[in-house]
């Protein structure tokens, strides 16, 4: 017999964490939370660099591959996602970023009532825990995700600091705060020498709840329905030729699968476009056409130099240099095995006339060979990316196959917005300028790449479609929209439309993009939306805007 529960989330990363965490808590319901990938025992899930390494691991890497595009010059490209308890918070860059408070007024404005930055602003402060400087007005204190701030220093994140206030930015203490604009150190979802991932934040703490149970190696092959209703959900036991298993849901069934996976399901269960649907032989449950489109995601050109008068993590992760580094990690000192892909941050605009800083900059003294975050030059080197904060160009994740353990066909589009175009090639002209700065200028020896004999827009532009990479930022395939929309797939409590019992709660109902990495907001939707299932919202900040 099929084992029942109340709730069943799919998927552990950062939202589906959080749900099993507070639906669990009282004790009222039982909840069981089933992940595709193992348990987050891999030794380099906790250390904070280990994440060069977590990219490229098929054990807790989904390993997706986007389709080629105009925007990339035919390339395909990698599109990691986490499979292991935390998702992708156990193998993400470990930085938090909010986005800035615009952000989520403009979900409010496209008909998404509640989720204005005032509205959304007390779930951040119910979960995290900030350690650091910042005003209690937005930031929180006692939940359970840790954020600190980056102790270790380098001469050139501080000459890169030096640069961009030079250049009229200011200094600002905490992006998370009443303003993300400015330059400063990174946040990050460390304590000490170890990461905190969703896993380790929300699901260590209710492992033992007898309420509460976690299955992992369980890849879920369908949703079940009786009509129009979600009674379940069933599941291959260690993936592909596994024991297939069922189990029932009382109340609901929670997709929190993610940007690829959430959608995917959907689809091979019956749940999307009919036509396409039809054409793989699926058995249409329900017409729902936005499933698997809107998807986005940030774009970054990398502009990388061969660094002079200094040391570099280049040359630091090798040989006699490493060993160093890994007894200062261990020791608990600053070193280069408790950092992350980024270090500095700035958040500036792309025309002096709009100051609606649409552009994103990042700094590290580290440079990558082809620009792609997985293996080190050689040489001493330094890389500063730009991206365009809010791309408009919309993709799709779309199932080939009946198949559930066929991989989707992922089409980010990249660059497909006119717009897009030209706030690249802005975020390009700026980390230039910011290369050459006089405050650089002791610790540059030349411009790797693209270098500067490529100057005119075409030119620039054809550089990005070369070497720009995703910076692993998908979102909006099961877009939150008002009912008048045909395109959105969920309502404001994150309820799929068409259906009963049935809610997607993860970053794939961003109607939008957040000006940030999206660990922050994902984990946020899983507390908004567990507290939209429990009935206990809470009241909006009063006295908070844009800003």
């Amino acid at each position: 017999m099929a084992e029942k529960f109340d709730y069943i989330i799919v998927g552990a990363g950062s939202a589906g964490c959080v749900l099993a965490n507070r639906l669990s808590e009282d004790g009222k319901y039982s909840v069981c939370l089933l992940e595709a990938g193992p348990p987050d025992w891999h030794p380099l899930i906790h250390i904070p660099a280990g994440f060069i390494y977590t990219l490229t691991n098929p054990s807790i890497n989904w390993l997706y591959k986007s389709e080629p595009s105009w925007g990339t010059n035919g390339r395909s490209m990698s599109v990691p996602r986490g499979k292991t308890l935390g998702g992708s918070s156990s193998i993400n860059g470990l930085v938090f970023n909010r986005g800035q408070p615009m952000d989520f007024d403009v979900w409010a404005q496209k008909g998404n009532l509640g989720w204005s930055y005032a509205d959304v602003l007390p779930y951040f402060r119910s979960y995290e825990k900030r350690i650091g400087e910042g005003d209690d007005t937005y930031r929180g204190r006692s939940g359970e995700q840790i954020i600190t701030d980056l102790e270790w220093r380098h001469p050139l994140c501080d000459a890169f600091v030096e640069a961009a206030v030079d250049m009229g930015m200011p200094r600002n203490s905490d992006y998370n705060g009443r303003s993300q604009e400015g330059v400063s150190y990174v946040q990050r979802t460390t304590l000490g020498r170890r990461r905190v991932s969703a896993a380790r934040a929300f699901l260590n703490p209710a492992k033992s709840r007898p309420n509460l149970k976690i299955i992992t190696r369980a890849h879920t092959t369908k949703i079940l329905f009786e009509g129009k209703r979600a009674i379940g959900v069933r599941y291959a036991k260690g993936g592909r030729g596994g024991r297939e298993v069922d189990v029932l849901a009382g109340r609901e069934v929670i997709l929190s699968s993610g940007v690829i996976n959430s959608p995917h399901l959907l689809q091979i269960s019956g749940v999307g476009d009919a036509k396409k649907l039809q054409e793989l032989g699926i058995e249409l449950v329900h017409h729902l056409p936005g499933v698997g489109e809107n998807l986005r995601d940030h774009f970054a050109p990398r502009f990388t130099a061969r660094a002079k008068n200094t040391g570099t993590i280049n040359e630091m992760s090798r040989g006699p240099k490493l060993v160093k580094e890994i007894g200062k990690y261990f020791l608990g000192k600053p070193s280069i095995v408790g950092l992350g892909p980024t270090l500095v941050y700035c958040f500036w605009h792309s025309d002096e006339r709009v100051r609606n800083h649409d552009l994103q900059l990042t700094f590290a003294p580290a440079s990558y060979k082809e620009g792609v975050q997985s293996a080190l030059d050689d040489e001493p080197g330094f890389t500063v990316a730009g991206w365009q904060q809010r791309p408009e160009s919309l993709g799709y994740v779309r199932a080939t196959s009946s198949d559930p353990f066929t991989a989707p066909v992922i089409q980010p589009n990249y660059l497909d917005n006119e717009e897009d175009r030209r706030v690249v090639l802005a975020a390009m002209k700026l980390t230039r300028k910011l290369m050459h700065s006089k405050q650089l200028a002791p610790y540059l020896d030349h411009e790797v790449y693209p270098g500067q004999q490529f100057q005119s827009d075409d030119e620039l532009l054809q550089i990005a479609r070369e070497r720009g990479t995703s910076t692993y930022h998908k979102m909006g395939t099961c877009r939150m929209g008002p009912s008048s929309d045909p395109t959105a797939v969920v309502d404001t409590d994150l309820r799929v439309y068409g259906l009963e019992g049935l809610r997607v709660i993860d970053a794939s109902i961003m109607p939008t993009m957040l000006s940030s990495n999206l660990n922050a907001g994902a984990l946020m939707i899983g507390e908004k939306g567990a507290a939209h299932i429990l009935d206990k919202k809470l009241p909006a900040t009063e006295g908070v805007s844009a800003h």
